[in-house]
């Protein structure tokens, strides 16, 4: 015990196969992908390491005693592994697949048209929005936590639609992701507000939503402290919401200045082609 927490290691042998098997997959992929014309499929090593550093940060949340807090002690730690799962592993997971690992599992003509669905971003973040407000309702919040394996399904979903909820941002495949600057900024900046909400709730009610927890009194905290903490961690994601609006504006802004100086080149074009015609048709009457 350290200041009264329960520092066991949550051993999950699902969880752990299914990290296995996902860096299994990952390597024979990229194998596979590129036995014919290697040169074109340039595979960048920090690919494969953001690959591989997300792997290890779930192992981290979910095989450690950090699993066993967050479903036991502390509301505060099992928001700190939901949004690293989020913010951190989510996107390292979009970056570390390169458009031509991923193009031949999206060309399969059954997997095309759900994949175009899924990763509309209305329906990305419906998805992500219902599956994480959903899971913290008391009564499914309460089983999973009392069930370490069910838990772990919780998490993975959270992960899951993570990804989705990504994709139209920074998704590998830009035929499935068809939005301009603004309309990323608008989506980045909407696709948070349910969650926000919910955690202004967590922080401001003064009630406390969830009596499974049993704080350590050495902590010298209260179950509603706990909570406050774990909704204000749950803040995190809108301010990265924002961090991702501010290179898309300065993007979009770098767009209209070279279409304005296209626009002011054609025009110089066409009045330089003007003046010439004149000068040849005076030249012609002289």
């Amino acid at each position: 015990m350290f200041y009264g927490l329960n520092i066991v290691w949550h051993w999950s042998p699902i969880t752990l196969a299914g990290l296995i098997l996902a860096c299994l997959l990952y390597i024979f992929a990229i194998r596979w992908a590129r036995r014919d014309k290697p040169e074109e499929k340039a595979l960048q090593m920090r690919r494969v390491v953001s690959f591989f550093v997300a792997v290890g940060i779930i192992a981290l949340l979910l095989l450690t005693p950090v699993d066993m807090i967050a479903r036991t002690q502390l509301f505060s730690v099992h928001m700190l592994q939901a949004v690293t799962l989020i913010t951190v592993c989510a996107p390292l997971l979009l970056y570390a697949f390169p458009a031509w690992l991923v193009q031949p599992f999206f060309a399969n003509p059954f997997v095309r048209p759900v994949a175009r669905v899924l990763t509309q971003p209305v329906i990305a973040s419906l998805l992500f929005n219902l599956s994480f407000l959903l899971w913290h309702a008391p009564l499914f919040f309460n089983f999973a936590l009392r069930n370490g394996t069910f838990y772990h399904v919780m998490m993975g979903s959270f992960l899951l639609t993570a990804l989705l909820n990504w994709w139209p941002l920074i998704g590998p495949v830009r035929e499935l992701h068809k939005m301009t600057y603004p309309q990323q900024m608008l989506y980045a900046f909407l696709d948070g507000q349910p969650v926000d909400i919910f955690a202004f709730l967590l922080v401001f009610s003064f009630v406390v939503f969830y009596h499974h927890y049993a704080v350590p009194p050495q902590l010298g905290i209260s179950a509603f402290a706990d909570q406050a903490v774990g909704g204000a961690m749950l803040l995190l994601p809108g301010l990265v919401d924002l961090g991702v609006m501010s290179p898309l504006f300065f993007r979009w802004l770098g767009q209209l200045e070279a279409k304005a100086k296209i626009a002011d080149r054609q025009r110089q074009e066409e009045e330089d082609a003007y003046v010439e015609e004149e000068g040849m048709e005076q030249h012609s009457e002289a």
